[in-house]
């Protein structure tokens, strides 16, 4: 079969589509025809070594939906020719409230979905919603299980609530704002770019502010009126405005440093305020099948923002990089 395989790391001129082994599943496993994968931040930083625990070789891609091509011994919920799509949190354990030492996220070190076939245990595989294009169930995985888990279990949100999310315009902040807007939110968003601004308001965002405005935190604290919730893949120096806009008992959740470290947080604006600062990652099976559940309730869509064929893969990785996408960017493999 045909793969995006990476061997060494060095950036994304470092994958290569290559002709591969096909997987044969094993007890407990299916093997996927795969119709889609979708890129994540993670890939990027895979294929530069700026990721924990790299292994190579690996396939790459977490992401992906397709038809079940084969099933191993043992399995009973999936058979030849169902639709579905793929959790990529592997080995979470029996734990909501955090991941096991065997967790790990599908496409490196395990062979990922950048390829024809992935083989992957039944219990990560669920049937695609109906109503979800081949391409939208293969944007959903990793970045809208870790926007549910932010908001909905480590955020704990209720109706009403104001929501910020700074950086509008990746996979995850996209997601925390539809998930958000359909349980009733009001939602802000920052971002460097005035078009994305304003299309997060068409998606249902109260407002929002380019962070390139003098003077933007105290605008926007003035707008919104103070965060309940924010929602943070960024950290970096502007971490310390998050602290500013949360309302006093507020939450800020981060599941992200994409800007590095926090450098001299005053923790005294964090205590005389009561802030709690929760830490995130992915999610448990549950919340994977509680946020498909969500997305058929509300008819959420992701937002694809540009496709490639899957030989294209490494021109989709430096597209991500420069960071310009609105939405996710998606693999065509058939």
């Amino acid at each position: 079969m045909k793969a995006i395989l990476l061997k060494e790391t060095g950036g994304p001129d470092m994958a290569k589509y290559t002709e591969v082994e096909k997987p044969v599943p094993s007890i407990g496993e299916i093997v996927v025809k795969l119709k889609n994968a979708s890129l994540n931040r993670r890939d990027v930083f895979i294929t530069y070594g700026m990721y924990p625990s790299i292994k190579l070789p690996s396939i790459l891609g977490a992401d992906g939906a397709g038809v079940v091509e084969s099933v191993g011994d043992g399995v009973e919920s999936l058979c030849q020719g169902d639709e579905v799509v793929i959790n990529p949190a592997l080995q979470w354990g029996d734990d909501i409230r955090f991941s096991s030492s065997e967790f790990h996220t599908l496409g490196m070190p395990t062979d990922g979905t950048y390829a024809e076939y992935v083989k992957i245990s039944c219990e990560n595989v669920y049937k695609k919603p109906p109503y979800l294009t081949w391409p939208e169930a293969a944007a959903i995985p990793l970045s809208a299980l870790t926007a549910y888990r932010a908001l909905i279990t480590r955020g704990e949100l209720t109706k009403g609530e104001t929501v910020f999310i700074p950086g509008i315009g990746s996979g995850v902040a996209l997601f925390a704002l539809q998930i958000a807007v359909a349980k009733g939110a009001h939602v802000f968003v920052s971002s460097s770019s005035d078009r994305k601004i304003e299309r997060a308001k068409e998606m249902g965002a109260a407002g929002g502010m380019n962070y390139r405005t003098d003077g933007w935190v105290k605008a926007l604290k003035n707008e919104m009126g103070g965060a309940d919730i924010i929602i943070d893949g960024i950290g970096g120096e502007t971490f310390k405005d998050l602290v500013q806009l949360a309302s006093p008992g507020g939450r800020i959740v981060n599941f992200g440093a994409t800007a590095g470290p926090v450098p001299e947080l005053v923790l005294p604006r964090v205590f005389f305020k009561h802030l709690d600062i929760r830490g995130t990652t992915m999610g448990s099976p549950q919340e994977f099948a509680d946020m498909l559940t969500l997305f058929e309730q509300h008819e959420i869509r992701p937002v694809i923002d540009k496709q490639f064929p899957l030989e294209d893969a490494v021109s989709a990785l430096k597209y991500m990089e420069d960071g310009d996408s609105f939405g996710k960017i998606v693999l065509n493999i058939e």
